[in-house]
């Protein structure tokens, strides 16, 4: 998961994007980057940490240009410390290309023997965007033949990535003296949405993982991008659209409207608060077949995501809602850190019971997920531990038993509670009285009410189906062995940011 944003303004927009992904952040607080353009020479910062760590008033004066992308990283794969991963990535040859890229390539591999032996192009770090970008040059240099670009040829590059890339990518690239390319993979796993703001001086347009940025940052959300599909803005604004994959499918991932997305935003045209709402509701009926609702005096939610289920679920069941716990904004998502002992650590550091709320009660908790079960066991911990006499626990998902491997970090099966546990298993491991986790057909029912067009996700991570068809057992073995065997050992440049201005010429 990551956060992307691609500007093609009137006025310079290292603001924009640096405001863009402030509102982004929660999609990664690995590292952060923007790349500018000014002619054809690029601008572009990047480094560890959150946006407002990363960028200085001094970086955001040497990122002069009125067009230009942005990107908030946490790792998916590669040593969650290598700053050299971090985006957007680039390459000058044969056209100048900046790219970031929020997703997973599931043939990476194989893409990488592709670059070595036949398009005769060196990767330098160990991400799957590098891999990605390289292809994409590839592509654009195969379908100019030396010459030019035209938008013809720029969308029939990108048909070439479709043919050869598999797994989740929404992309957002700078292509030198050309203007802004963004496009989505043929099952649209991953969110991409685009909007336009008119000014006196002509239209800009805005490209953002979730339609929030575009919101907060005054433009009009115009549609999403469809899976396979790519859009193209030149210099002179003008937008082109064309739809580059030959068997496009939507199969959108539901952990998006589950936990990753930010509740105001709207994915594929549903509402992610109204999906969390209805995810409440189905929750409800289920409870209630599981617990007597006279044995739970308070329902209360684990903050932030899964309020508004909990807040639904609690008004269909008739039992009080409150807020039991109080959250440290300053801590980062757990499930993402690196390690499972700063995972454990960090969730006291994040959370606080307000004590009354569970003294003498029994309570039903409600989280959005529960992916390893480290934040459900201290949780519950927690709540015994303020008094309460009953803590019974509730999932908004079902349960996590399946690596995801299209972008979020839960790769392993060995670090996911659910793997091989029945459901009162994971009660006990997590110390709850009871457990209720989410039927996945009321899952998909929480979107599907809102938009029943959409007929197909990937819910690979509670299932096992893996819409790219590609992913075998093999495959997930070789990720683990891959996850097992790193160090975690910094880059050698220390995790410094990085200031970039490159000359880029196009070709002729």
């Amino acid at each position: 998961m990551c956060g992307i944003l691609g500007v093609v303004a009137t006025t310079p927009v290292n603001q924009l994007l640096y405001d863009g992904l402030m509102v982004l952040q929660h999609r990664g607080q690995d590292a952060a980057g923007i790349a500018t353009a000014e002619g054809n020479t690029f601008h572009m910062h990047k480094g560890p940490g959150l946006v407002r760590d990363v960028f200085r008033t001094r970086n955001m004066r040497a990122l002069p240009g009125n067009i230009g992308i942005g990107h908030v990283r946490y790792p998916t794969a590669g040593s969650a410390y290598n700053f050299a991963e971090a985006q957007p990535f680039y390459v000058n040859s044969p056209f100048g290309i900046v790219l970031g890229h929020n997703g997973n390539l599931t043939n990476t591999d194989q893409l990488k023997e592709e670059m070595f032996r036949q398009d005769l192009r060196h990767i330098n770090t160990n991400s799957d965007s590098e891999v990605l970008l390289n292809v994409l040059a590839h592509e654009l240099q195969a379908a100019a033949k030396g010459c030019r670009l035209d938008v013809d040829t720029i969308f029939q590059a990108v048909g070439g990535v479709h043919r050869r890339c598999r797994g989740a990518y929404a992309v957002v690239a700078l292509i030198s003296g050309y203007g802004l390319l963004a496009f989505r993979d043929p099952h649209g796993i991953r969110p991409l949405v685009f909007g336009s703001n008119e000014t006196p001086q002509g239209t800009e347009y805005l490209v953002s993982s979730e339609s929030v940025a575009l919101d907060t940052l005054g433009f009009q959300v115009l549609r999403d991008v469809e899976p396979g599909e790519a859009i193209f803005i030149d210099l002179e604004h003008q937008l082109h659209q064309r739809q580059c994959a030959a068997t496009p499918a939507y199969a959108p991932c539901i952990f998006e409207y589950v936990y990753l997305a930010r509740p105001d935003s709207v994915i594929d045209g549903v509402s992610v608060y109204e999906t969390r709402l209805r995810m409440g509701e189905h929750l409800a009926d289920k409870v209630r077949r599981a617990i007597p609702v006279s044995e739970i005096d308070l329902v209360i939610p684990i903050p932030d995501s899964s309020r508004p289920s909990a807040m639904q679920l609690a008004q269909r069941l008739g039992v009080p809602y409150r807020e039991g716990f109080v959250k440290n904004r300053y801590i980062g998502r757990t499930f993402i850190m690196p390690g499972q002992a700063a995972r454990k650590k960090s969730v006291r550091q994040k959370l606080n019971t307000v004590g009354q709320e569970f003294q003498g009660k029994r309570v039903l908790l409600v989280d959005d997920s529960i992916v390893r079960g480290t934040t459900s066991r201290e949780i519950v911990e927690m709540a015994r531990a303020a008094g309460a006499l009953k803590v019974y626990f509730a999932s908004a998902a079902p349960p996590v038993r399946f690596p995801n491997v299209y972008g979020i970090d839960m790769p392993t099966r060995g670090e996911l509670i659910a793997t091989g546990r029945s459901d009162e298993e994971i009660a006990r491991e997590i110390g709850a009285d009871a457990l209720v986790y989410q039927d996945l057909d009321a899952l998909k029912a929480s979107i599907r009410d809102l938009k029943p067009t959409l007929s197909l996700f990937d819910t690979s991570c509670f299932d096992g189906t893996y819409v790219t068809g590609d992913v075998t057992p093999e495959y997930l073995d070789a990720i683990e062995q891959s996850r097992d065997g790193k160090g975690g050992k910094a880059s050698e440049d220390g995790g410094a940011s990085q200031q970039m201005h490159l000359n880029l010429m196009s070709a002729d």
